[in-house]
């Protein structure tokens, strides 16, 4: 039925997709009605057409736990009887499964990768403005507070990631090429005017799978080499010239490390320090319950009023670890389900990252580079409670699952019949 949809209506459904992530980061209302949109077509995907359904099942394994985790959280809610609107960015989860759907549609692949390269293109050039004519020393985009630095920055990486799978294409057009090239730059630097450590830190060993992936993939061992050691060159590079902030930033954790303790948690390291010693308190005394969803910051500071945590942390109402937030709020089972969420989109994703089509492979490796982001990064810092990080990474993996399942299915379609 799909085969013979209207072109425009191809064209207008991937040019939705493509812009999604970029709309994530801006602060106009509008940015909605992409979303609702995509939202209404994916639900009437999901009712009248067999072929969405039959992608959809085999995205099972990414879309199901996803919905495990908003089942899990919807009961928590409940069972804690905390104030529903505790539930609001969590609850995106429940559209992001139906938006989904709408990726088992007939696209155009050029649309969707330009898009999403692009959209790390502009937001690289939106930290250069906000860094060097703005004079801001630590950027953090247009849609986030001083707070939200660390979450861009781990927003424009997952982008220039994807951008870097289409450059590694030889493939596809000089001129294309060099677009992701460039876009991927821009995300980059972008992402280290951020200053942060965290997914800066975690970037580095997903550019290497991703090269590594694509070089075995193709054979070209000796392109795939040369490819890591520009980036990374060019990525240190680009560091040093900074003034030195982000090295100071970086040699600021050993020392904080060394120094900290119950009496002395100041600084960003040791608040760290001080708020997962508190979450282990939290887990201790809630193991299986947990103290209910985005709960973490009241539970610390009827410890600090008690004189068992450092006032330090009083500020904070997330403990910086996004395992240790689903174990205090959601008890061990919260943690299981978080590791399911991760473990099961990485297994999916990595069994086709090496599919000889390269129109399955390239979804596949944006995929698990989207989740080994967030999986590395979710270890010192919280990815979900924002809704611009929380947006991509349930938009990008079940949508690139859906996607995955309806190319999976045309392959083999050919087979069944001869």
């Amino acid at each position: 039925m799909l085969e013979k949809t209207n072109p425009w209506r191809i064209w207008i459904v991937s040019l939705l997709i493509a812009m999604m992530p970029l709309s994530f980061a801006l602060p106009i209302k509008a940015k909605a009605i992409p979303a609702a949109i995509l939202f209404l077509l994916g639900a009437w995907m999901l009712i009248r057409d067999p072929e969405a359904r039959a992608a959809v099942r085999r995205a099972r394994w990414v879309l199901g736990p996803a919905a495990l985790a908003f089942a899990f959280w919807l009961v928590n809610v409940a069972i804690h009887g905390i104030d529903w609107r505790e539930f609001d960015v969590t609850s995106h989860i429940l559209a992001f499964l139906v938006i989904a759907v709408s990726f088992a549609s007939p696209l155009r692949p050029i649309v969707l990768r330009i898009g999403f390269g692009v959209s790390a293109g502009v937001l690289g050039i939106v930290c250069l403005e906000q860094h060097y004519i703005e004079g801001i020393d630590r950027v953090y985009g247009i849609n986030n507070g001083l707070w939200g630095a660390i979450e861009f920055g781990m927003f424009m990486l997952v982008l220039a990631l994807i951008a870097v799978v289409q450059a590694l294409r030889s493939e596809l057009g000089r001129g294309e090429r060099v677009l992701h090239i460039v876009c991927a730059a821009l995300g980059i630097y972008g992402a280290l005017l951020t200053q942060s450590r965290g997914p800066l830190l975690a970037f580095l060993p997903v550019f290497a799978i991703v090269v590594l992936i694509q070089s075995r993939r193709t054979g070209r061992w000796r392109d795939g080499l040369v490819f890591l050691v520009v980036g990374i060159a060019a990525a240190a590079g680009a560091a040093a010239t900074m003034h030195g902030e982000v090295l100071t930033r970086f040699a600021a954790v050993t020392e904080e490390m060394s120094t900290y303790s119950e009496q002395d948690a100041s600084g960003a390291v040791r608040e760290r320090l001080e708020m997962w010693r508190t979450a282990t308190m939290a887990l201790d005394d809630h193991p299986l319950a947990g103290v209910g969803l985005n709960q973490f910051g009241d539970y610390a500071r009827a410890r600090i009023a008690e004189g068992k945590v450092n006032a330090t942390v009083e500020r904070y109402d997330h403990p910086h670890s996004e395992y240790l937030e689903w174990a205090v709020t959601g008890g061990l089972p919260g943690l299981a389900v978080l590791v399911l969420l991760f473990g099961a989109a990485l297994v999916f994703f990595l069994r086709y990252a090496l599919h000889p089509d390269n129109a399955i492979a390239m979804p596949a490796i944006a995929g698990l580079s989207t989740v080994c982001m967030y999986t590395l990064c979710a270890l010192t810092d919280n990815v979900f409670y924002r809704p611009m990080p929380h947006s991509l990474y349930f938009f990008l993996t079940l949508g690139l699952a859906v996607y995955i399942g309806r190319l999976l299915n045309a392959v083999e379609r050919p087979a069944a019949v001869r």
